[in-house]
């Protein structure tokens, strides 16, 4: 798989990444050809609509909006324009990928584990959060039962150092919510990628990163796939 097909699996990969975290929260989300939506739910970080195509029109990326209320837009191919609908930009990334064993030597000190049981996941979640949480468990258990699904907690001397969470579907792993606490980056992008890739060796790796995360992303051997744009209107969310 290359370019524009790696592109359009990461993209499918991150909107179905979505749909299962709102769904574990109760909310349905619906695919089409060109959109994913969950129009109602409030979830922090994560979007109400997902482009799936380049040629998705603003008209159709807010048509499931319900005024007023929170309402977010991952632009997956960076065109649209959305300020005349009355959405901010948050931010713009890149789509990233990386092909099994491209990252290098990883920490062998580290050691990544699966994160199998709620009281695990809580405490994975607070050290991703950093202390910064709206009170409400972002991540719920049922995720834990997802078989495309691993939240993986990295160990150094049996203290949690860092985390990722790893999604294979649409024949892709996705990559998101990597966190590490006291852990370099350039020591901890290596070592993540690793980790995933041994779970599910024949797949890509996918995500996307923007800022010096980026830039770590690609010293790890990732490749710049394109650009996104993530658009909102009240409050200011949607990364996810």
């Amino acid at each position: 798989m290359h370019g524009e097909a790696l592109l359009d699996a990461a993209v499918v990969n991150n909107a179905l990444w979505c749909d299962a975290v709102c769904r574990s929260h109760g909310y349905r989300g619906a695919f089409s050809a060109r959109l994913w939506t969950s129009a109602h739910h409030d979830l922090e970080f994560y979007p109400n609509a997902i482009s799936l195509r380049p040629d998705v029109a603003a008209a159709e990326a807010v048509a499931a909006r319900e005024l007023p209320g929170r309402y977010a837009v991952k632009d997956s191919f960076a065109r649209l324009d959305l300020a005349a609908e009355g959405l901010t930009l948050l931010f713009e990334a890149e789509w990233i990928a990386c092909r099994p064993g491209a990252a290098g030597a990883a920490d062998p000190g580290l050691s990544w584990d699966r994160v199998t049981e709620a009281g695990e996941l809580s405490a994975w979640e607070r050290a991703w959060a950093q202390g910064d949480s709206a009170g409400r468990p972002l991540f719920r258990p049922g995720l834990l039962a997802d078989p495309r699904c691993a939240i993986l907690a990295c160990r150094r001397e049996g203290t949690l150092a860092a985390g990722v969470i790893a999604y294979a579907a649409g024949e892709v792993t996705g990559i998101s919510n990597l966190f590490g606490a006291g852990l370099a980056a350039g020591q901890l992008w290596p070592s993540a990628v690793q980790a995933v890739a041994a779970r599910w060796p024949d797949l890509p790796i996918v995500g996307y990163e923007h800022g010096t995360d980026l830039a770590f992303a690609r010293r790890a051997g990732c490749q710049a796939l394109g650009p996104l744009r993530v658009w909102a209107q009240d409050p200011p969310s949607g990364r996810g």
